[in-house]
This record gives C-alpha cells, structure tokens and sequence, in this order.
C-alpha cells in the first residue's frame, strides 16, 4: 500500500498492520495449537523481517502475556505472573521443571509482587469480538484490509518524526503514550486508544526480556488506524519535506 509517511521515514523494517478477522489466514506463520514456549513479540518482527503473515487464535498464542497481549482476554489466569516479573516463587519453579528457571529468582521488573499485581490490573485488557489476530506486513498490506493499527519498527531519529507527526495537527503536547508491557501488548493499549476520539500513539517494546528480537536502536510506535490517517494526511506541508528531516537522512 501506498503510503507517503512510510516513504519519508526510510524505515530499514516494514511495518506490520493489526488485523483482527473471522477467515483463517490460507497461508502464514503459526503456532501449534497450546504449544508453550514461543514469543508473539517475536513472531510481530519475523512478520517485519521476513515478509510473511503471522495469525493467532485463542488456542495458540503460544504464553499467557502473548494471548493477552493480542487481545484474548485475561490469559494469566492462574499463572503467578506478580512473581515473575518481581522477586519469583521457588516452590513454583520446582513445579514448573526446566521451564521455571526464570521463575525462581523473577525479572525483577518489579520491587515485589504487590507492584507486579498492581500493574497487571492497570492494563486494558479487551477480548476481541474476532477469531483471528493477523500481523501483515506492510508489504502485502492491501488497499481493502482494514487494520485496526500500524506498527513501525523506528530507530531514534524515526520515532521522533511520528512523536512529531503525532501532535502536528493538535497542539497538545501529550499525543504520545508510553506505557511499561511486554513488547506485544502495546497491541492491547492500541486497542484501548482507538477507542478514543483523538487516539494517541503507544511507544514500545521495553521489555528486556524480549528486546533482543530487535537491533539496540529499535523500538516500535504503535499507531491506532485513525492516527495513522492522520499522520498520513498531514505529510505532505510538514517538516518531513523540509531541511531539518533532509539533514537526518545524512547520517541514516
């Protein structure tokens, strides 16, 4: 799909749209139903990098912050989710085996399982009224898909151009979020900001434990369908085509 702010940016990744849809995908990167272990993060930059569809359902999203983040409801369930990403649980970790070896000392991405839990109930978990939530790269993106959002993989320079884009029509100051998630649910506060009239963009893919999927200077911007339109709708009297963006691609 044609797009002039995906021209400007130069991106090195494609950007990956969010579709959620009742047709099973004919062809495409999946996970093996109730298969554990994979990442939806991982699965959104093979999407990017490889140029293939990528699809999940409530029975393969692979891990519990995986399926929450594409937005099947609350997945955790009983999984201890406070203690991994705070001080961990050893009984639990001798329960889980091998695959407990994380469990047993945490990530410490939180000081105590109180702040752990606390965060799990800030975020806007949604269950989507869809079977299927589809990653499609930008270059199979098709004038009649209908994403619910876009994902650019931007490196430091890129990502100040759509926090720019992001307010150039508004004038407001705070048209950018960035929430603390696992490197897929970003999808979830998507989801929530599309919701609003003036929708904001979602900075990401913070999570250490994940962010070796991507080079040191990649994150993702995440911008709802209405805001990309309005980003792209804007490109052509903004900074993008003037000196100040010029002199940056110098050094791309």
């Amino acid at each position: 799909m044609k797009s002039e702010l995906v021209d400007a940016l130069k991106l090195k990744m494609r950007p990956v749209a969010v579709i959620l849809s009742d047709a099973k995908p004919e062809d495409g990167l999946h996970f093996k139903d109730n298969r554990m272990g994979g990442c939806v993060a991982a699965m959104m930059v093979a999407a990017s990098k490889k140029n293939r569809v990528a699809f999940f359902d409530r029975n393969s999203y692979s891990c519990p912050g995986g399926g929450t983040g594409l937005g099947f409801g609350d997945r955790y369930g009983n999984f201890p989710i406070d203690c991994l990403l705070s001080t961990g649980n050893k009984e639990m970790a001798a329960q889980m085996g091998t695959a407990g070896s994380i469990m047993e000392e945490g990530e410490r991405f939180y000081k105590n399982p109180e702040l752990a839990r606390s965060w799990v109930n800030s975020v806007p978990m949604t269950d989507v009224a869809a079977e299927y939530v589809v990653f499609k790269p930008w270059d199979l993106l098709a004038e009649d898909d209908k994403p619910e959002m876009i994902i650019f993989f931007v490196n430091p320079d890129q990502l100040s151009a759509l926090v720019v884009m992001a307010d150039y029509n508004r004038g407001v100051s705070n048209s950018v979020i960035a929430p603390f998630c696992a490197a897929c649910q970003s999808i979830l506060f998507g989801y929530e900001e599309a919701k609003k009239e003036k929708p904001r963009g979602i900075i990401g893919f913070f999570d250490i434990a994940v962010r070796s999927h991507v080079d040191r200077d990649i994150l993702t911007f995440t911008a709802p369908y209405a805001l990309y339109e309005e980003m792209e709708g804007n490109v052509e009297d903004s900074f993008l085509n003037k000196h100040a963006w010029e002199k940056l691609q110098e050094r791309q």
